[in-house]
């Protein structure tokens, strides 16, 4: 098996492999600087699986800022029927994509 990486970001979890592409919350970095993500939750090196209590120590995931972009329109619409009431709310999440270059295990 791949090693693999199960980290947090945005409130969010996701399973990560080296050189894989993650679409994730808009972190604030520039594009193609590279970043350390340390809420690492589990991480397996192929053969062993490590689980932390909450988080993990000294197991960083490496990754490089490859665009930042929105997501698709998210409309919310409410309505009662014979009262004149409507209501229409739009929303676009800021998004990141990642590039995951290396999961580092120390200790």
């Amino acid at each position: 098996m791949e090693p693999y990486a199960v980290i947090e970001t945005g409130g969010k979890q996701y399973m990560v492999k080296p050189n894989d592409f993650v679409l994730v919350e808009r972190i604030d970095s520039d594009v193609g600087s590279t970043i350390e993500i340390s809420k690492v939750l589990a991480v397996s090196d192929g053969t062993k699986l490590r689980i932390g209590q909450s988080y993990l120590d000294g197991v960083k995931v490496k990754a490089t800022v490859e665009e930042h972009k929105r997501g698709p329109k998210v409309v919310a619409f409410k309505k009662k029927r014979r009262k004149g009431y409507s209501r229409k709310v739009g929303h676009r999440q800021e998004l990141t994509l990642l590039k995951i270059v290396s999961i580092e295990q120390g200790g």
